[in-house]
């Protein structure tokens, strides 16, 4: 399926590696001219370089989301290099694990510069942009824990939820000429995850690492864990004509996991 978007230019945030890398690749593999960022540059350098020989071209400038001025600049660059801004795909690293009573005010606050108000500051700078191009959209990665709280996750299950709003709202405001949606990942074989299951294997809770992935997909009924392609695929199609009437929209990418509507 052809989903229109050769030629367009996206920026996609966080996307080193994880589900913003997996993106930006579904992005540049259907033609479009991807901008990543991160803060490691070693890790942004080699992720520019493996995706390299897609259709689109893919420019990765160093970035920390938590910085305004430093989200401004990264607009600012993929402007001078390709005249514009047709797509926005907003990412975020994980927050700190933990409940109500281990958290202090510091990493509150932390959480949500890194998860609302990097959003916030990329489609305010990018907004003139994308309202000067034909195809105009807005696509933010949150998770399935705005629908479900997930125990020891309480930075991700309250503060992420102001992503939605976001959404929900910009989705009103800024049409007819963006479109605004969110997608809400569930279980994908990222690092993270990767990490969170060799640390179980060496705990001893399992065997081998193929035993404590199959762990994650228990409650999932297709009973395995995604591949981050699948949720780039999905945030390919929300950018393109294809969901030209898609706005507004929150769309679990969970295998089925979510038990709520």
């Amino acid at each position: 399926m052809d989903l229109g978007i050769d030629g367009d230019t996206a920026i996609v945030t966080a996307s080193s590696a994880g589900l913003g890398r997996a993106s930006a690749e579904a992005l540049a593999d259907e033609g479009a001219n991807v901008v990543i960022c991160g803060r490691d540059p070693a890790r942004l350098e080699a992720t520019e370089a493996a995706l390299s020989d897609l259709a689109g071209d893919v420019v990765g400038v160093e970035t920390d989301i938590t910085s305004k001025k430093e989200i401004e600049a990264l607009v600012e660059a993929t402007v001078d290099e390709f005249g514009g801004v047709d797509h926005v795909v907003t990412s975020a690293g994980g927050v700190p694990p933990g409940g109500f009573t281990d958290l202090t005010e510091k990493e509150w606050y932390g959480a949500f510069d890194m998860l609302v108000m990097s959003a916030v500051w990329t489609v305010k700078a990018a907004r003139p942009h994308l309202d000067a191009s034909d195809a105009g959209t807005i696509t933010c990665i949150t998770s399935t824990t705005v629908r479900e709280v997930v125990d020891d996750l309480i930075l991700s299950n309250a503060v992420r939820r102001g992503v939605i709003g976001l959404v929900k709202s910009l989705s009103r405001e800024l049409a007819p000429s963006v479109r605004v949606n969110a997608v809400l990942p569930g279980a994908h074989e990222t690092s993270r995850i990767e990490e969170l299951v060799e640390a179980a294997v060496e705990r001893g809770d399992h065997d081998t690492y193929e035993e404590g992935l199959a762990a994650w997909s228990d409650e999932i009924p297709l009973n395995r864990v995604g591949d981050p392609r699948e949720l780039g695929d999905v945030v390919a199609f929300l950018a393109s004509d294809r969901a030209s009437f898609v706005t507004g929209a929150c769309v679990p990418v969970d295998g089925g996991r979510l038990r709520s509507d």
